[in-house]
């Protein structure tokens, strides 16, 4: 039985030639042979009609069309996803990196059907109780300085309103942000991006990019985590004055860069951020697109003791995905008091149709209660800590293709070297077969450059993380033997 959204296509087909009405059985015999043959030849089990479907009309994103071979998965359910034939996988890639409280979690699930046969959409003007309830609970778990949110599709134009913001309350336009960073596909917001993805896109105007921690690859020749943070921070100063400091909007950071290898701010970055912005009047934007709502052990990076142990705030904050994994699409951007009231007499000039739409409101709500209520958050801390840390470190001592591990929570990078000397990245062809590898054992991975990322739903259990590193080893085992 195909699945209900399938189930009248097969029914349609499944209609006998003598049952179809005259006119119409008369007009099927004129197709001619070429016709004929393609739709005997057409796919019938649901696996095949939807590789099918989408290679005949879907454009993918990031992707050259031709060459595309893309898992049809059928169904999800925790931390598992299933194929058309019955295959699962465990999903260390929570998608891309957002279903943070697992596939199906039945509250958000019956909070979005009871939503949909109540109010399934209204226009942004007009007030509604669902939306006002998904902005409070997001501005609870944010702290005291936090006033109001805008909320927007997604992280992209979660960004582009940010820096729209900082921009508008500034009156300055230059945004500064990593070169190692990812922050949307929209016009400034790709711009802002630092990785390969900018250059083809690079329409919008005002942005400077900068080097930013690493301590593994590092710019700046330093010996330690702090010799970075102390080093990079000096970068960053420099380029601001180089630029001028007067023609500076806001520094844009993710909280952990995740896209670029989920690099953990080493001691005293993010203070120094705040203390550069504060020096030159510049706003601090933190992106949480992928590292909030529980993907570090914490509701927001930048609240993690690890990361920001002197407590610091950003004056903007960003983020989407893992707010209400995915389950409807919607971001928004946390805003301060002092930036809220400044549009109290001036239009904001600014807006989007689906702006905190009732379905995505209840998906919100009930995401943010269930992750409270079932201790999803600390679940991310505990497992990062005691399972999935040290496993990747066990790992790390077996397999000489790892290089380092890094991360916190539940939100990981191994960085994969052909010498652990030299650490020169492993290539391409090393990183498809590891990934074919682990599909062929049962786990869907997040692949970026030289990179496996291991990025599991927060629900993550101790067991399933075990099965998952045994499924690592073995796929490792198996690349290094060649």
């Amino acid at each position: 039985m195909p699945p209900p959204h399938l189930r009248l296509a097969w029914a349609l087909e499944a209609i006998p030639t003598d049952a179809v009405p005259e006119s119409r059985a008369a007009r099927t015999t004129m197709t001619d042979s070429t016709t004929t043959a393609a739709a005997a030849a057409a796919p019938t089990a649901p696996g095949e009609c939807a590789l099918a479907l989408d290679r005949s009309h879907v454009f993918h994103s990031w992707s050259a069309q031709a060459s595309l071979a893309p898992l049809a998965i059928a169904g999800a359910a925790g931390c598992e996803v299933w194929d058309f034939d019955g295959r699962r996988y465990l999903d260390f890639s929570s998608q891309l990196v957002n279903t943070n409280i697992g596939h199906a979690h039945p509250k958000v699930v019956a909070a979005i059907q009871e939503q949909a046969a109540l109010l399934a959409t209204v226009a942004p003007a007009h007030a509604n109780l669902t939306r006002g309830e998904a902005a409070r609970r997001i501005l609870e778990k944010a702290g005291g300085a936090f006033e109001k949110v805008f909320f927007t599709n997604g992280g992209a134009d979660a960004n582009e309103n940010a820096m729209r913001l900082a921009r508008l309350v500034t009156g300055r336009d230059t945004i500064l942000s990593h070169y190692r960073s990812y922050h949307g596909n929209t016009g400034a917001a790709v711009v802002a991006t630092g990785d390969w993805r900018r250059a083809p896109n690079q329409y919008a105007r005002g942005h400077v990019h900068f080097f930013g921690p690493f301590p593994y690859r590092s710019e700046f020749w330093s010996s330690s985590p702090e010799e970075e943070s102390e080093r990079a921070l000096h970068h960053l100063e420099r380029v601001v004055q180089a630029e001028g400091p007067s023609t500076i909007a806001a520094i844009l950071v993710e909280g952990v860069p995740g896209t670029a290898g989920v690099l953990v701010p080493p001691p005293g970055y993010l203070a120094g951020l705040r203390a550069i912005a504060d020096r030159y009047g510049i706003l601090l934007i933190v992106d949480e697109v992928m590292s909030g709502f529980g993907r570090t052990g914490d509701w927001f990076s930048w609240q993690s003791p690890r990361i920001n142990p002197e407590g610091v705030v950003p004056d903007l904050v960003t983020f989407a995905k893992g707010v209400n994994s995915g389950y409807v699409p919607v971001g928004g951007v946390l805003i301060p008091p002092a930036i809220a009231h400044a549009f109290d007499e001036r239009v904001f000039p600014g807006g989007l149709t689906y702006s905190g739409p009732p379905l995505a409101a209840a998906s919100i709500v009930a995401s943010i209660d269930a992750m409270e209520s079932e201790g999803i958050v600390a679940n991310a801390a505990r497992v990062g800590r005691y399972v999935l840390g040290p496993g990747l470190a066990a790992l790390a001592e077996r397999h000489p293709l790892i290089g380092e591990v890094r991360g916190l929570g539940v939100f990981w990078a191994l960085d994969l070297v052909v010498d652990r000397a030299t650490r020169e990245p492993v290539p391409a062809a090393t990183i498809g077969a590891l990934k074919a590898e682990l599909l062929a054992r049962g786990l869907l991975p997040f692949t970026a450059d030289n990179r496996i990322h291991v990025v599991p739903p927060c629900i993550v259990t101790d067991e399933e993380v075990e099965r998952a590193l045994a499924i690592y080893d073995e796929a490792f085992a198996a690349v290094e033997a060649g």
